[in-house]
């Protein structure tokens, strides 16, 4: 059977693509409309997701901080001015290297220790650490969910129980 980690992150990438595909379906001027939210766009919230993905990645391949600060750094210069087919490309290839790096771990249960100049030492488990990604995504995919419903079109549906359903037809 498939680890938990294993699971949540396949789920995390299939509701980023869910958000991809149905954003190809709305119209191309809403992915950088300007909206009162918590992102002022599409945009930006779609660039801040893979930005924090990119931070957590050199998390949990434990580089160090200045690494990890570095990588975010990075992967916000490489979303600048970036439409939406060019952002899901980026996604790709990071959930790709996600993937590379998970399926490469013996033990995603395994210790790891962080330490964060701000708030201190973490004693946690890497699996914990994959869910903070999947739930950090999901968290922002919720407020894609309301810009989008704001600028007047419906959104689509990423909860975890579609993705089991989905999985499960499919095996």
């Amino acid at each position: 059977m498939k680890h938990q980690a294993l699971q949540l992150y396949d789920y995390h990438v299939w509701a980023n693509n869910k958000f991809f595909g149905h954003l190809k379906e709305l119209p191309e001027e809403i992915y950088s409309q300007e909206i009162e939210s918590v992102f002022p766009s599409i945009a930006e919230t779609l660039s801040h997701i893979y930005i924090t993905d990119t931070v957590w990645l050199g998390v949990i391949q434990e580089d160090n901080f200045d690494q990890v600060q570095a990588s975010g750094v990075k992967a916000a210069e490489a979303t600048k001015g970036k439409n939406l087919e060019d952002l899901e490309v980026m996604f790709t290839e990071l959930s790709e290297r996600y993937k590379d790096f998970l399926n490469s771990e013996n033990d995603l249960d395994r210790p790891m220790e962080l330490e964060h100049p701000h708030y201190g030492r973490l004693e946690t488990q890497l699996s914990n650490l994959v869910q903070h990604v999947v739930n950090h995504g999901t968290y922002h995919r919720g407020n894609l969910t309301a810009m989008i419903r704001q600028l007047g079109h419906p959104s689509v549906p990423t909860d975890n129980i579609l993705y089991l359903y989905e999985k499960n037809a499919k095996d």
